[in-house]
């Protein structure tokens, strides 16, 4: 589990291809300053599992599922990627939980320089969007990031000088894609609707009858 919350932006130092995916080796320094094998830290909104580091590197692997629904598949070398550690026991709550897990790939529309910060303009995928409210909170290429307003495909985000610094969204253009995870509460919430909806549509003369209440 994550808070959306960048530690650190790391650079792509290689990707290459394995029988089962890819091998991913990211430059990064604080968020391996607690490192264990097999910690979770989050690569622009992924969950992913540390198989190997040092000081200055680390090591994971992407599953062809992970290549698939995210960008990680799109990365090179020299690309920055923003960092997280996963939240400890007792630590504080800044941004929202992020589970890691990539619902879905949106691409930046227009991004409109407000001082040193932006309001930055997204395409979302159509089955995603239900899940996305106004000032409802939603984790884009790993960042919490609250929405400032919806529209017909897609939403905006307004991003404060303070991200636009400590991530990635500097490095955005037009076109762009980047990894959305939508609040898990509002998904937890769907499904909680949809069942008590079945469970309504149960109800009938027939079975009121046979459960002996008429």
């Amino acid at each position: 589990m994550f808070t959306g919350i960048i530690e650190e932006v790391g650079e792509v130092r290689a990707r290459t291809a394995t029988e089962d995916g890819a091998r991913l080796v990211v430059a990064a320094r604080r968020v391996l300053a607690d490192a264990t094998p097999g910690a979770s830290i989050a690569v622009s909104g992924v969950c992913l599992t540390l198989i190997e580091f040092d000081s200055a590197t680390f090591t994971c692997d992407l599953s062809r599922e992970t290549l698939s629904a995210s960008t990680l598949g799109r990365l090179e070398r020299g690309a920055r990627v923003n960092l997280e550690r996963a939240l400890s026991a007792g630590g504080r709550l800044s941004g929202h939980l992020v589970q890691g897990h990539v619902d879905g790939i949106g691409t930046v529309r227009r991004i409109e320089k407000t001082g040193h910060g932006a309001m930055i303009t997204l395409v979302a995928p159509a089955d995603l969007r239900r899940y996305i409210a106004r000032k409802g909170s939603i984790a884009v290429d790993g960042i919490s990031l609250t929405v400032a307003e919806l529209g017909e495909d897609g939403f905006s985000i307004a991003v404060i000088p303070a991200t636009w610094d400590a991530t990635n969204v500097s490095d955005w253009r037009e076109g762009t894609e980047v990894n959305l995870e939508t609040d898990m509460l509002a998904r937890y919430l769907e499904r909680l609707l949809s069942a008590s909806k079945e469970k309504a549509s149960e109800l009938s003369l027939e079975t009121l009858a046979e459960e002996g209440f008429l």
